[in-house]
């Protein structure tokens, strides 16, 4: 299946959609509706428009008693081994500097910045916290602190986040590091 910049894609076993941003090889990266860029192998993605057409594609070549042994077969999880640093490594950035949320700042007062980035920043908190991402890097910079300081407020109204700053050989002083409970049953 051919894939070209813009195509609106399904990936394939997870409730995900978005549009192709980059493509390398058999490597592609989505955008997904929620503005995050994520990297899938060409062979887990469909074309939104060509989803009807699936159910024939994947059957016609097989017989559907193959098919539901395959299903039936217990199968062993797969691990990916992770080099001992990734496992520490944040799941996802968010950049807050305003250069990377609007086009121009121009026109924007340092309260309309602020509440942008405070918005951005709770909703990809909530996001992180529906899809169970544990590990989120908050790129604030260093300025004269205000963001950090309405970002350590906005955190700590949360019961299931604990917050700290980001390894500072990485980012320096300009990043908080967001650690998510997945049993909101912590107090």
């Amino acid at each position: 299946m051919r894939f070209k910049l813009g195509d609106h894609v399904l990936v394939l076993d997870e409730d995900l959609s978005g549009i192709i941003k980059h493509i390398e090889g058999s490597i592609i990266s989505i955008e997904t509706d929620d503005g995050f860029e994520i990297d899938f192998n060409m062979n887990e993605l469909v074309l939104k428009d060509k989803r009807a057409s699936i159910e024939s594609e994947v059957f016609s070549n097989s017989n559907i008693n193959d098919v539901v042994l395959e299903k039936e077969a217990p199968k062993r999880k797969q691990q990916i081994k992770k080099r001992f640093k990734e496992r520490y490594e944040p799941s996802m950035e968010v950049d807050l500097h305003i250069n990377q949320l609007v086009k121009s700042a121009k026109g924007m007062s340092n309260h309309d910045m602020l509440t942008l980035q405070l918005d951005t920043a709770k909703r990809k908190l909530e996001f992180a916290i529906s899809k169970r991402i544990q590990k989120i890097v908050f790129i604030h910079g260093v300025g004269e602190g205000v963001l950090k300081m309405e970002l350590e407020y906005l955190f700590g109204r949360y019961n299931n986040v604990k917050f700290y700053d980001a390894n500072y050989q990485k980012y320096g002083l300009g990043a908080t590091e967001v650690y998510i409970y997945q049993n909101a049953s912590r107090s």
